[in-house]
This record gives structure tokens, sequence and C-alpha cells, in this order.
């Protein structure tokens, strides 16, 4: 599943118990974070029993099943372990794959009673003033008795917590990796909105939650501030237009603006490495790769955000097929989890909808992002030898949204302002 996966959520078992199963055969499907996928088996032989139901998250190295290699009536039944990439703890909600499985840490064991509560349940408890002993009165729905955030939040909303909520320091959040802390609210928690006549009520999907909670987290970690800058790209336009046909014939593909965006954008950051970072606390981590998530919209409405890897280390024509293919196969659900982990900087391109500008949310753990907006023909101030010109550019904004707690407006102005340096300084006689 790749290194920065920490676990997963059982969609469906595609074998049931009895049945026989072939090495490489799919025996289970798993989600980690917005990818579905499909979970092999090592071996060869009978699905003897599942460890874990539909629903259920699963740790990396975990095991899920056991298989029976030998088989047959008379035979005695040698049962091995086959351990699963994603991992094990019975949560409920997509959003605690989000929030409280990126900790890694082990579930902890609180009260007298024995009983045991993620961190997830002892953060809402922490915030909401919810005291050991009402803890251990709540009765826990999830596996093995667990009281679970559904279960937390049923006794909060239904009035039996009258304790004043808890202000938490920053001090007191415990913090294990970078930007693990519970958002102050989530957007899967029901309001009481009147609905009027002819209203409809359309449940989120697991994605459409999936995003909804992390927007709603990085507003609540992140203090965001956007400074703009227009871009004269007419030189990079007019040799876009020149080249694009024999890249097509040559490579079998288009050649978009997102390539060219970002190699600009990577650039910049070699500039300015102190945008390239994420925060742990009060510590900054500097990233050594340079990482660039693409967002790109899915045929659904959702949004992923794939990854390129070393960016820094690619050419234009590098960057051109990774970008085409990951954004082909993000549009089909093809991409392995470990596709959409690991950015260190984002860039969405909101000119494809022909928006001229707008206002990105951090993806966290990230600091900083940017939108490129539509290039328009714009009339401008041309400056020549022989006196100024009024001329027709091809001109865009880039809006780019940085962490205040980290990048200050100097440094997030100073960026976005070298990106459309990049841009604007475009070599016409570059070949690709």
């Amino acid at each position: 599943m790749g290194e920065s996966i920490a676990e997963a959520t059982i969609i469906s078992w595609l074998k049931n118990e009895g049945d026989a199963i072939q090495i490489d055969e799919a025996v289970l499907e798993i989600a980690t974070d917005k990818v579905d996928s499909e979970v092999p088996s090592m071996e060869a032989g009978t699905l003897s029993k599942k460890l874990y139901n539909e629903g259920d998250v699963v740790k990396v190295g975990e095991p899920i099943a056991i298989i029976n290699t030998i088989g047959g009536y008379d035979t005695p039944i040698v049962e091995k372990v086959v351990e699963s990439t994603p991992a094990i703890q019975a949560i409920e909600k997509t959003i605690e794959v989000a929030q409280e499985v990126v900790t890694a840490e082990p579930i902890i064991k609180n009260g007298t009673n024995n009983k045991f509560y993620s961190p997830l349940v002892m953060n809402i408890a922490k915030t909401e003033g919810i005291s050991a002993a009402q803890l251990e009165t709540i009765s826990g729905t999830g596996q093995d008795g667990r009281v679970t955030k559904k279960d937390i939040l049923a006794f909060i909303e239904n009035g039996q917590n009258t304790i004043a909520p808890i202000q938490e320091t920053p001090q007191q959040r415990v913090t294990a990796k970078p930007n693990t802390s519970i958002p102050a609210a989530s957007t899967s928690e029901k309001k009481d909105i009147p609905l009027q006549p002819g209203d409809e009520l359309i449940e989120m999907d697991r994605m459409r939650k999936l995003i909804a909670d992390h927007m709603v987290m990085s507003k609540h970690t992140s203090p965001h501030v956007t400074s703009f800058v227009e871009a004269d790209v007419t030189n990079l336009v007019n040799w876009r237009n020149k080249i694009k046909n024999e890249f097509k014939a040559r490579e079998g593909e288009n050649f978009t603006f997102t390539p060219i965006f970002i190699e600009a954008i990577v650039k910049a950051i070699k500039d300015f490495p102190m945008i390239n970072i994420s925060v742990n606390g009060d510590q900054i981590i500097k990233r050594k790769n340079i990482n660039i998530g693409m967002a790109a919209a899915l045929p659904s409405g959702n949004l992923i955000v794939p990854v390129i890897k070393n960016a820094d280390f690619m050419n234009l024509t590098g960057l051109a097929k990774t970008v085409n293919d990951l954004a082909n196969r993000a549009r089909a659900n093809k991409l392995s989890p470990d596709e959409i982990q690991g950015g260190t900087y984002t860039v969405t391109n909101v000119g494809t909808f022909g928006n001229v500008l707008g206002t990105p949310i951090i993806n966290q753990p990230q600091v900083a992002i940017m939108a490129m907006g539509a290039i328009v023909k714009k009339p401008a101030v041309i400056e020549t030898e022989h006196g100024d010109l009024i001329g027709i550019r091809h001109k865009m904004f880039l809006s780019h949204s940085y962490d205040h707690r980290v990048v200050d407006g100097a440094l997030g102005g100073m960026f976005v302002r070298r990106v459309a340096d990049y841009l604007e300084q475009w070599d016409t006689d570059r070949e690709v």
C-alpha cells in the first residue's frame, strides 16, 4: 500500500468463509483515504475465518483472515495468518480514518471498568468536559463494547453531559504526527435544519464526507491568508501553441498548461524552501522532497489529489506524461493509495472551469496551495523602446493561500510573485 499508509477500511469481502482461494486472487476490497483497492491472497487454500467485518478499520500488518492452506475434511487443519496491508480498529465513520488513525497510536485502556477508548473519543471527552466517571457510563456499540464517536456524540446531544467544555490549549493537544488535531466540529454531525416543501435529502457518499471533514479541519487548523498576482503569459501561450501538435504526434498525448505550472512552482520552492514545510505543534518540519499534489475533479463531482513524487527530478516531458497518467487514472478510479499520499505542496487549476481566480483551502499537513486561474485575453500597456503601446495580451491570476502561523505575507507574496516571474519569462525557443 506504500510507506505512508497507516490503515484502511474494509469495504466488502469478496470471499465467504469456506470458499476456495487461489494465489493472488482478490479476497476483499478496502478503502484508504479516497482510494478503493483489492487485497489479494498471498496463499492458496480455503478461507477459514474472517477476523473483521465490513466497515472495520485495519492497521497495516494486522491479520485480517485465516486461510487453511491444506484443506480436506480428514486432514489436520494448518491455519496460516494472512497479513493485510490495512489496519484494524472498529471505527464507524470515515473521518476517523482521516483523523484518529493518522496518529498511529495504539488504542489505550482507561477507567476502572477496563473499557478501551480511542484517541478520538478521548479528545472529544476532553473538549466537551466529560469526566472519566461519565465516560464509563456510556454504553459502547463498537467492537467488544468500545465507545465510538457516534456513542459519545449521542451522549452529548441527549443532554446527559452538563459540565462546561474545557478550553484546550495547543500545548495540551496530543500530536503524535504532524497536524493530527481533531476539528472543533465535524460535518458528519447532524444539525436541525428545517425542510421546506419539495426539498430532497441526499446522503453524502464516503468520499464527500472525507473531503468535507478534511476541509473543516484545515480551516480550523491553519489561519488562511491569500495573496494574488496577475501574470502576463503571452509568450508561454504562443510557445505552447507552437509545440503542442508536435508533442502530440511524438508522444501520443496532449501537452497541457499544468506541467508548466508545476515546473514553475518547483523552481520557486527551490528559491523559497520554507514554503515546503509542515507544522508539528511548535516545530517546523522542512521537507527534503518536493512532492506536488495536483487537484483533480472526478466524474462524480468529488475531488482527489494525486501526488507527483520528486517533481524536481523530472523534466518538462516527464512532468507532462506523469500529469496525464495520474489525471486519467484518477478519473478511472485506478490510483493506488500511495499515489495520493506524501504531498508537500498542492496546485489546483481553477481555470479549467472558466474561473479567473480562487481562494483554495490548504491540503493538510501542507502549509500552502496555489490556484491557477483561466488564461484570458486583455488589453494591456506594453512598454517598448519607442514608448508605451496598447496591445492584446494573455493574462492569468495566481492565488496563493498559505498558513499564517508559519508563512508571513512577505514569504507568501514573494513566492507567488516568483512563480509568476518564471511563467512570464518563458523561453520561446525552448525545446520539449
